[in-house]
């Protein structure tokens, strides 16, 4: 199957991406995300994980445009999600709306149903361009941050529950909760391998601020923590409670046993991100956690074709 090319204004090239440019593209995702939040979020694991991702082929799925002076300027990738990033200083000149189209072209050259993608509520002009090809929102995503001045108190643990860190050899366990608390909402289940390259696998993963809760013998909750280089910032990647042991307040006590552990390690704030179709935004609200952005994740229904954009051709030889 030959690769689909986006077609690009003059002065721009395509390529595929490999694990070697992992690099550059987070140097470009880091200046796409000083534009939209002030700071940078994320950190080349997750860039790498998204290699990973079950069915993704590097030279079909993802692409970087480069300049004519060869900088990488903008990057997408495709596999029943997509993100494209578009370096803020080459914005308006086309390649959003070339790299939109080729994640639709492709999408239905594989046979996907459904394409979301998430922007930031401020950039407007990401929001207006999906919502122009057919996007509709789907949930609305927001990046709570818990402020530490001092050091937070924990609570004291229900009746027949202990908290530890996180141990070598948790990651099975903890991996099986959490798809199974994640059921309720999410459209898939992950393989270990592929949730560990996410999380227990990724450089920035933080064992020592990763709360485990057990009832006896039992693995009961999960929060798994991440290191936000560059920021004063922990992070939590997930949090999640066996459903039977929801309501006893044991998320609250892990939350509040990774803030602690963040905070004696000099972070002075933590932070999570969390989307409407989980329902924990009022948890995390009442743990005394505060809104700083908000994104919108849209989905665009394939099942019915029609020409969105023509913005493709089918290989580099036309």
């Amino acid at each position: 199957m030959p690769p689909l090319v986006p077609c690009l204004p003059p002065g721009y090239r395509w390529q595929p991406s490999s694990p070697d440019d992992i690099p550059a593209i987070h140097a470009l995702v880091s200046d796409c995300e000083r534009e939209s939040y002030g700071q940078v979020q994320s950190d080349a694991g997750a860039i790498a994980a998204d290699f990973h991702r079950p069915g993704l082929v590097p030279e079909l799925d993802t692409g970087l445009v480069l300049d004519s002076a060869g900088r990488l300027v903008a990057r997408a990738w495709v596999n029943r999600r997509c993100e494209v990033d578009v370096h803020p200083r080459h914005r308006g000149q086309g390649l959003g709306t070339a790299l939109l189209g080729w994640t639709l072209a492709r999408a239905r050259q594989t046979g996907t149903a459904r394409l979301v993608q998430t922007v930031p509520d401020a950039d407007t002009a990401a929001a207006a361009l999906l919502r122009t090809h057919g996007y509709e929102p789907l949930v609305t995503a927001w990046l709570l941050e818990y402020v530490m001045p001092t050091e937070p108190e924990v609570p004291e643990p229900p009746e027949g529950i202990t908290v530890r860190p996180f141990r070598e050899g948790d990651g099975p366990a903890a991996h099986i909760l959490i798809q199974d608390a994640f059921d309720e909402w999410q459209e898939r289940r992950q393989g270990y391998e592929e949730w560990a390259t996410h999380t227990v696998q990724r450089p920035a993963f933080a064992p020592q601020q990763s709360a485990l809760a057990f009832a006896g013998d039992a693995l009961v909750g999960v929060a798994l923590a991440l290191n936000a280089p560059g920021t004063n910032d922990g992070y939590l990647e997930q949090v999640a409670v066996r459903r039977d042991q929801r309501g006893r307040g044991i998320a609250r006590l892990l939350l509040r046993h990774t803030f602690r552990a963040f905070h004696r390690t000099g972070q002075r704030s933590c932070t999570l991100w969390t989307h409407s179709d989980t329902g924990a935004l009022d948890l995390y609200l009442r743990v005394g956690m505060t809104v700083r952005h908000s994104s919108t994740v849209y989905r665009k229904d394939l099942t019915v074709y029609r020409k969105d954009l023509t913005v493709y051709r089918k290989d580099l030889k036309e």
